[in-house]
């Protein structure tokens, strides 16, 4: 194909999609818009998810390999960092900031022991920071799931509804030709097509996400039980 005939067919496509936009119901204008809407969304969340839960599996790789390499829990959390977009330093400040308030004294020193209820109670602080975190990392996927299972059955809507109409028009005007229908029909059928072209990629995306979000549960949940298993280790008296 020359270059003149790309643009010349491109033309005619464009021609065509203003063709059956200008023959589409207003109903089914409104439903389009609606998706592009939907599509727009789901796009922009799909990018900012994406980059979010990347940085989280990057910091949380360097956190992880800092953290192993100290020698007392307390460490990296007497050197005050200020670390954003990482899970794990996030549950691990959650859970040393309650061990720091157990353990200090009133002149300011730590106890070099603690009882075990209040290690108990250490780590159910650091569950809490694990469901947090989790929850944060989850938020805004409910608009992907949405728009997945929701995106169709819109477009189907917008096609049943055209149809309808075309058919009432076809009968008004007494006569059933092809000439008569298919602009109707084609005008009716792009609202499908807009359904599944919000639906398909986000479908993608939304199982993209929660493969990553598995991925950073798991780790979450491993580093907590290995963040109380060295409190435990470090503070907790051996008797007990």
């Amino acid at each position: 194909m020359s270059f003149n005939a790309g643009i010349l067919a491109a033309a005619q496509g464009g021609a065509d999609l203003s063709y059956i936009w200008g023959k589409a119901t207003p109903e089914a204008k409104v439903i389009i818009v609606i998706l592009i809407g939907f599509s727009i969304i789901a796009w922009s969340l799909m990018i900012q998810k994406s980059f979010q839960m990347r940085r989280a599996k990057r910091y949380n790789g360097y956190f992880e390999t800092e953290f192993r390499q100290q020698k007392t829990v307390l460490a990296i959390f007497d050197r005050n960092l200020p670390v954003e977009g990482c899970p794990l330093f996030a549950v691990y400040m959650d859970g040393c900031t309650d061990l720091e308030a157990r353990l200090k004294l009133p002149d300011g020193t730590r106890k070099p022991r603690l009882s075990l209820k209040s290690v108990e109670h250490v780590k159910r602080q650091i569950e809490g920071a694990v469901a947090r975190e989790a929850l944060r990392l989850e938020s805004g996927l409910i608009l992907l799931a949405i728009a997945v299972s929701g995106a169709p059955f819109m477009g189907l809507l917008g096609t049943v509804w055209g149809v309808m109409d075309t058919f009432g028009g076809i009968a008004q005007a007494g006569r059933a030709d092809l000439a008569a229908m298919a602009p109707g029909v084609s005008a009716a059928l792009v609202t499908t097509v807009a359904g599944l072209l919000v639906a398909i990629p986000s479908m993608f995306g939304y199982n993209y996400l929660v493969h990553s979000l598995r991925i950073l549960t798991v780790e979450l949940d491993n580093f907590a039980q290995t963040l109380a298993s060295r409190m435990e280790t470090e503070f907790l008296p051996d008797d007990e």
